[in-house]
Parts: structure tokens; C-alpha cells; sequence
């Protein structure tokens, strides 16, 4: 395999593969990214690994471990700007589900910092947000973009500490996932995929109850790579016969 790497919205890389499979293919990707920061180390950057909460794609993002992520956005938001993100980011920590409504958002822009901001231009300033890839729209609600959870994850943890979910599995920051309805315990959808695969009876890691959600289907390279060779196929017949 050759690996293909974009930086996009200042750290967020994502990894697309050509040609190849296989493990070894991923241990090789691991080892060369963890050689790269036995480089960054001194320089207080890491390349960090992830996934996104729901479907369990990699993402890759490099991290400035000087600054806090928010200290970092300074650059590019005004202190409105950035105000509105973190009463956005509150919503979401404190929320159930892990989004917030844009209703609740622009409801809170009266109590922003700095200069006065109307919602008209709070809507312009939640997609600069979407486009920059720290929130993510889904049908009027956000929640916060895989790159900004590998970044942010310090951040949240100390400036939201009894409103922090963390996953049983992984036991990374969780914003949206699955809970048993008995004991209350979290587990992120690609975990949950993971745990349970290939069970047709699943029940609670924690508390044995019988686990009462549908098992999400995520992300799978092997699956994605066949499709791929599939449509592949298709292309270069249809072409041959044209």
C-alpha cells in the first residue's frame, strides 16, 4: 500500500489508501508516524490518532501540545467569535446526546464577550466553525468534529470535569455514543460495533443486562477496499466495451 496524506484546516490529515491491505500495511503506517514524533517531541507537536465517533473512519491530527486548541483558534476567530464556540462546546458536553440545536446556540448570543453579535451573523460564524472542522451539522444540531475531539480531548477534560463521558471500552472522551439503561455506562458507536461483533444476544460489559440498542454497522477498511476494487472492475469493463 501507498498511503496518500492531506492536511487540510491546519492539522486535520486524513489517510487515503491506494493499493494494498493488510496489517503489516497499517503497523508500517503506525511506525512511520511514530517515528515522526519521536522528531516532534522537542517541538511540542504530535501526530495523534483517532476516529470519528460515528462510523469509526481513521483521522489523523497534528497537535500543538504548547497551547490549548482554544488558545490555538485565537488566530482565526474574533472573541465573540470564540465565545460562541465555547457556550456551543457546553451544549454538547452537558447534553445527552452529544449535540447541540442551533435554536440553543444562537439563544446564548446576547451573553457573548466582546462585541455584540446578531444571530444572523452567529449562523455564518457556526458554519466557519463546520468548515474548519471543528463542529459538525447534522439536520440543525452540532456536535464537535473528530479533529477537534483528538485536539480538544485535555482541554474538555479539565475545563469540564464532572460533565466529562468517557467510553468503557477505549476509554477515550466520548460526545456521542450508546448507554445501557441500567447502570449507565458509555460506549462510542464504532466500540460498540466492535464489542459486540458477530453477537446475536449482546449484554452490558459492566452490569451483564441485555443491551437494549441496534449495533451500529462502521466503518470497515477491508469491506471498502473490495467495494472499491468492485466499482473498479465495472469502470474498465464498461470502458472495454465502449
Amino acid at each position: 500500500m501507498q498511503a496518500r496524506y492531506s492536511q487540510s484546516n491546519k492539522g486535520n490529515f486524513t489517510i487515503a489508501r491506494k493499493r494494498g491491505t493488510g496489517n503489516a500495511t497499517v503497523e508500517k503506517l503506525e511506525d512511520f508516524i511514530n517515528n515522526i514524533n519521536s522528531v516532534l517531541e522537542s517541538l511540542y507537536i504530535e501526530i495523534k490518532k483517532g476516529v470519528t465517533e460515528d462510523d469509526g473512519r481513521p483521522i489523523y491530527a497534528l497537535v500543538n501540545l504548547a497551547t490549548t486548541s482554544i488558545s490555538k483558534m485565537a488566530s482565526d476567530f474574533a472573541e465573540n467569535e470564540l465565545d460562541l464556540f465555547r457556550k456551543a462546546l457546553e451544549l454538547i458536553i452537558d447534553s445527552d446526546t452529544g449535540f447541540a440545536s442551533s435554536t440553543n446556540i444562537l439563544n446564548l448570543v446576547d451573553q457573548l464577550k466582546g462585541k455584540k453579535m446578531r444571530k444572523k451573523e452567529a449562523e455564518h460564524v457556526l458554519q466557519k466553525f463546520v468548515q474548519n472542522k471543528w463542529l459538525i451539522e447534522k439536520e440543525g444540531e452540532f456536535t464537535l468534529h473528530g479533529r477537534a475531539i483528538l485536539e480538544m480531548e485535555q482541554y474538555i477534560r479539565e475545563t469540564y470535569p464532572d460533565a466529562v463521558k468517557v467510553c468503557n471500552i477505549c476509554h477515550s472522551l466520548l460526545i456521542q455514543g450508546q448507554s445501557c439503561d441500567t447502570c449507565g455506562i458509555r460506549m462510542h458507536l464504532p466500540c460498540v460495533a466492535k464489542y459486540f461483533q458477530s453477537n446475536s444476544d449482546p449484554h452490558c460489559p459492566h452490569c451483564n443486562d441485555y443491551w437494549p440498542h441496534e449495533i451500529p454497522e462502521v466503518f470497515d477498511p477491508e469491506k471498502e477496499r473490495e467495494a472499491g476494487i468492485s466499482k473498479s472492475s465495472k469502470k474498465s469493463s464498461r470502458s472495454r466495451q465502449h
